[in-house]
């Protein structure tokens, strides 16, 4: 396995950015709730953001394999 994009430390973690993407969007799509429950954000808005973040996630999850981290 080529480690050019994994640090050391505790273990193995790979420094890829879009291995980050698909926890941050589970994070903006319980935000997205949250903020709505809290009256912050309309249902409306919710209704449209968290079908997208669903999407993107399903998007960065099938791009999985395209770095060299991936790959191995």
């Amino acid at each position: 396995m080529d480690n050019s994009n994994m640090s050391s430390g505790n273990g193995m973690v790979c420094r890829c950015p879009h291995h980050k993407m698909v926890p941050l969007l589970v994070v903006l799509f319980g935000l997205a709730f949250l903020l709505e429950a809290l009256g912050t954000l309309s249902a409306s808005f919710v209704n449209i953001a968290w079908p997208v973040l669903v999407i993107l996630a399903g998007g960065m999850k099938l791009m999985k394999g395209m770095c060299k981290c991936c790959a191995n």
